[in-house]
């Protein structure tokens, strides 16, 4: 079994904010799956100053405590359909 390891440029404001694009790189989503997460409250806490923000220690605690399921049947609870996956980062080689 192998493994690919990838690297993204995350671009932080010096406050610690990433805009939409950012965090759905850092965390491994979709930006359409964070705006749908938005939505249904189910996603990183965020703020709206004329745009979309998230702070990196918000997405970080997101990912370590509302971001982990035991079970098939505790995500489809949080909303997530079968087959759609949290917490993993794809990355394709080029």
């Amino acid at each position: 079994m192998s493994a690919l390891i990838c690297s993204r440029e995350i671009h932080l404001y010096p406050d610690g904010r990433l805009d939409t694009k950012n965090a759905s790189s850092y965390i491994g989503l979709s930006e359409k799956t964070l705006a749908m997460m938005r939505c249904s409250g189910t996603g990183p806490s965020f703020i709206k100053r004329g745009r979309i923000f998230y702070f990196k220690e918000d997405l970080d605690r997101w990912l370590n405590e509302e971001g982990k399921f035991r079970s098939t049947a505790q995500a489809q609870k949080a909303g997530l359909r079968d087959g759609e996956e949290i917490l993993v980062r794809k990355c394709t080689q080029k």
